[in-house]
């Protein structure tokens, strides 16, 4: 069976799901993805026109990084395997090439809070999570007590009091390099908690108009602001990440932003990974998967190769 390889663009409001990973009996945006190609690619009518199910290959997505429960994705990177035939299949009665015509049906059975951005023949070497380099969260907030947007409800934790950013941006720079964060990950039997955090934030945004007035002119009726104006942004950027990582690595820092723990006492939990309930993680609601970069095609297969070997300090 010849098979080829679709990469896979895609974003998801996560809060109806139960996370990114097929489940038996529960919702998760695998799951549903996969229903929907099984139904596009496995299913055909008889003359009596009585749904059949004929079962040629069954699908199975390999994702950039998978996204708890309640955890968001505004660009979400998986790849695909499909039989050459299968996928030649997809075209039915459209004068469209087989990916274009599978892009359409998916787009046409997905639900509304799964959106394809994207369907594509991947370069040679794509392995949607061994080749990326890099992957970019943000968890926002919306501190000081302030009444929150009821429109941003499901995707910011709304706290009340201050956050001392200062400290909070001097624990999470203990971050920045290749640590274990054991302390804040899930144990990972036969794995590793080790990974290399590249960046590591925390800003007040500002607030911004939505539009802006053209120089020498006055503004006329009210200009809005941006609906993220005001929020604290945790912004992560890591070669990987761990189970629960950002989420309890955020729980730890507005600790420390509330005063109730220590810079220090967050230096230690980087330098001894110990998970205990100190560092457990917080509300997935404000955690959104942004980015997944990836190398030019020529080092893909060579970055996928080096990700696989366990890492050490």
């Amino acid at each position: 069976m010849s098979l080829v390889r679709l990469r896979m663009d895609l974003a998801y409001d996560g809060g109806g799901f139960h996370g990114w990973a097929r489940q038996p009996g529960l919702r998760t945006v695998q799951g549903c993805i996969e229903h929907a190609l099984s139904v596009i690619t496995g299913v055909h009518r008889s003359k009596d026109g009585i749904a059949h199910r004929r079962v040629v290959w069954e699908p199975r997505l390999v994702v950039a990084g998978r996204t708890d429960t309640g955890v968001h994705a505004s660009h979400q990177v998986a790849h695909l395997d499909i039989p050459a035939a299968v996928l030649q299949a997809c075209r039915g009665h459209m004068g469209v090439d087989g990916v274009l015509a599978l892009e359409r049906r998916l787009r046409h059975l997905l639900p509304a809070d799964i959106v394809l951005l994207g369907l594509s023949m991947a370069p040679t070497g794509f392995d949607a999570r061994f080749s990326a380099l890099e992957r970019t969260y943000l968890y926002r907030v919306s501190q000081g007590g302030q009444p929150g947007d009821p429109r941003m409800r499901g995707y910011v934790l709304d706290l009340e009091g201050s956050l001392d950013l200062q400290a909070m941006n001097e624990a999470v720079a203990v971050c920045i390099g290749l640590h274990d964060f054991g302390s804040f990950a899930r144990p990972n039997p036969g794995g590793t908690t080790i990974r290399k955090v590249l960046a590591a934030h925390w800003d007040l945004v500002p607030n911004v108009n939505l539009f802006e007035t053209a120089p020498g002119q006055s503004a006329v009726g009210y200009l809005p602001p941006f609906m993220e104006s005001g929020l604290t942004v945790f912004r992560i950027v890591a070669d990987a990440f761990a189970h629960n990582m950002v989420r309890s690595l955020v729980a730890a820092c507005i600790q420390v932003g509330q005063g109730r723990r220590s810079v220090q006492w967050f230096a230690d939990k980087v330098a001894h990974p110990l998970r205990e309930g100190s560092t457990g993680p917080i509300d997935a609601r404000g955690l959104t998967l942004e980015h997944v970069a990836y190398p030019p095609d020529d080092q893909l297969a060579e970055r996928a190769q080096a990700i696989r070997a366990r890492r050490t300090l």
